[in-house]
């Protein structure tokens, strides 16, 4: 399960109020969460279990924080491997939360089996959904804080994804993204979300989409790492270490232009 939404919208809180629902239904829970990073130490600014210390201290939870700093869309290289060993392990719901910021949805939808948009209320959220193109990749999207006097501003906003979502194509013939409401705080809601959550993984399971889909990821992640190793290799050559330097002043100084310098450079390796 991937959940993003942009920052302050109530991700961990989110997470942590549903694993607890989970665990307490039985399930063995693991998030990989994944921190905005230092750019100095390439380590965690924020420490995931400390933003969810109830689920940190469920027996029956696991929780991996990841820094995001140097992999594409601010999800760990290891993100995928992590996926499989814990699946392995016996966690039957693996929960991926993306730093909410760039363009990390992508790389978390193609990874996952349902991707979950939180929303809030009233922040300008209905735009910006569209514009990055979140509503597109969306198999669910959650209006999260709809509590207290931000009820009905929680069901408003949630009837304009509706409507946004009538003019967007279906990512599959077999499911509509339904459009609920919810409460981390409260809790309220929270069990809809996850009927919904079930429901998709029926229905792609009985389609074959489901397993369609994780054969398109598994190349995915195929091509992902020899695109990753090939760069590595690439950067340890020791003829474009050599030879990166003064190119790089050339381009510098104006004397040579980038696409030249870049073919000087492929021609060495």
């Amino acid at each position: 399960v991937g959940i993003t939404g942009v920052p302050g919208v109530g991700k961990s809180t989110f997470i942590e109020r549903l694993g607890g629902l989970l665990t307490g239904r039985g399930h063995r829970v693991a998030v990989l969460a994944v921190d905005p990073s230092s750019s100095r130490t390439g380590g965690s600014i924020l420490a995931d279990k400390t933003r969810m210390p109830g689920l940190a201290a469920d027996d029956r939870a696991f929780i991996r924080p990841s820094p995001a700093a140097g992999t594409l869309g601010g999800v760990a290289r290891a993100t995928r491997e992590a996926m499989v060993v814990l699946e392995a392990a016996g966690y039957d719901v693996v929960i991926v939360e993306t730093v909410g910021v760039g363009q990390s949805e992508t790389v978390v939808h193609g990874m996952v089996d349902i991707f979950v948009v939180l929303m809030l209320a009233g922040a300008g959220d209905e735009l910006q959904g569209i514009k990055k193109g979140v509503l597109e990749l969306a198999d669910l999207i959650a209006v999260n804080k709809a509590d207290g006097d931000n009820v009905e501003a929680a069901e408003r906003a949630a009837a304009d994804y509706r409507r946004a979502l009538q003019v967007l194509r279906p990512g599959s013939p077999d499911w509509s993204p339904p459009v609920l409401t919810c409460s981390a705080l409260t809790g309220a809601g929270l069990e809809e979300v996850w009927a919904q959550v079930e429901a998709h993984r029926e229905v792609f399971s009985a389609s074959g989409e489901r397993e369609e889909r994780r054969r398109d990821q598994q190349l995915e992640w195929m091509h992902t790492l020899l695109h990753e190793r090939l760069l590595e290799r690439f950067d340890r050559d020791p003829a474009v270490r050599a030879e990166l330097e003064r190119l790089e002043a050339a381009v510098r100084a104006g004397d040579l232009s980038p696409p030249a310098a870049v073919e000087r450079l492929l021609d060495l390796a």
